[in-house]
């Protein structure tokens, strides 16, 4: 089955008892039983839910995986997967991370013993040097938020098969229309369902999919003990914008290969961020391990200061000032004082990530109006 039809179709039938096309969406936090231990696949709503079930089914045949787990947002996805580790246990990360990722490493799991490494990925010798005796897990994000640098994820997960670790990437940016981590030797893939697998910013959601048993085993565990699992009408939404994410990425992906031409071609821009371009230091990776180069464009303005950044964010009109991305609205942010800004100051510049930068997520408006917008803009400097 080819990957249009199964965001239509995978691990999806008519519901059972009506015949309903579309799942129905489940209100309910219990299940009659026929007796006692004696069930119809369900008994309580946190362990598992038909309208979760069908999301999951869905999620799971999107990335070749054998089993998905949804949760209640990409942090607890994340949440749950770092609760596979024991104090002393060591995690080698990305230094271009996502900042909620790296405020619940730092905050949350460092204290408990946890110990964390952040490299560039874009090397696969950087990450087997960071590699200890105690490494648990080898956690990438590619491409990057914000600064879209590639990882090899299968240069990367050949080392954590070889040292032992759980290769674990976060697929959120590219999403599985462009790039499946399990098949290029990963673990686990984590997904924000918010973002492009929802598209429609109108839900909170994560997942976690994988084909390994001991991985699957915990995340079961920890959706029925911690319970931070979506809600029926959350696994709903998430369903309905999946049907479309072809079309939706698609098209994202056309206009960003356009701003980022134009963005790049333009006398006030500075450094533009894109895959696409056959200069990006990770272009030929992309190439390798991606159907396209995504919708996300992160560019500087020449003159390389936050308050022109600021004063460019702040005069858009089809852009939309805002966290989050991979609807089908464009957003534009500020990383350093939004998604990032967990992140301390010296660290972010470390990994290249100036207060000046300025990320696109490009949806699918008609491309004239968002140059247009743009052009607006620059116009306001």
């Amino acid at each position: 089955m080819k990957f249009n039809t199964k965001t239509i179709h995978a691990g999806q039938k008519p519901e059972e008892t009506s015949g309903s096309v579309m799942p129905p969406v489940f209100f309910t936090s219990t299940y009659a039983q026929e007796a006692p231990n004696k069930h119809k696949g369900h008994e309580y709503a946190r362990v598992t839910n038909p309208t979760r079930t069908a999301l999951e089914n869905l999620l799971s045949g999107l990335e070749d995986a054998r089993c998905t787990c949804a949760f209640a947002s990409g942090c607890a996805a994340m949440d749950a997967l770092l609760k596979m580790l024991r104090p002393g246990d060591h995690v080698v990360a990305t230094n271009d991370l996502y900042g909620g990722s790296y405020r619940l490493f730092k905050e949350v799991f460092e204290p408990f013993g946890i110990s964390f490494s952040f490299v560039d990925m874009r090397s696969v010798d950087n990450v087997g040097k960071a590699i200890t005796p105690d490494t648990r897990m080898l956690w990438v994000e590619t491409p990057t938020n914000p600064l879209l640098k590639i990882a090899d994820i299968a240069g990367i997960a050949g080392l954590g098969k070889h040292h032992g670790a759980y290769t674990v990437v976060d697929n959120t940016f590219a999403s599985p229309a462009l790039q499946q981590p399990l098949n290029q030797g990963a673990d686990a893939v984590v997904h924000s369902t918010t973002k492009y697998l929802g598209g429609h910013s109108d839900l909170i959601g994560g997942a976690v999919s994988t084909s390994n048993d001991e991985i699957y085993e915990n995340l079961t565990f920890q959706t029925k003990t911690t319970g931070a699992v979506p809600g029926p009408m959350d696994c709903y939404l998430a369903l309905r914008g999946i049907k479309t994410l072809s079309l939706r990425v698609e098209r994202s992906c056309q206009n960003a290969r356009a701003l980022a031409d134009y963005l790049r071609n333009h006398p006030m821009t500075g450094d533009v961020r894109y895959p696409g371009h056959s200069d990006h230091p990770g272009h030929e990776i992309a190439a390798k391990q991606m159907s396209d180069f995504g919708g996300m464009v992160s560019f500087s303005l020449k003159s390389d200061d936050q308050e022109s950044a600021e004063k460019f964010m702040s005069n858009t009109s089809v852009f939309t000032l805002a966290e989050s991305l991979g609807g089908v609205e464009s957003l534009i942010s500020h990383p350093a004082s939004m998604t990032h800004a967990s992140i301390p100051k010296n660290i972010r510049e470390e990994a290249g990530l100036k207060d000046s930068l300025i990320r696109l997520s490009v949806g699918i408006e008609d491309i004239d109006d968002l140059i247009a917008d743009l052009d607006s803009a620059f116009d306001s400097l």
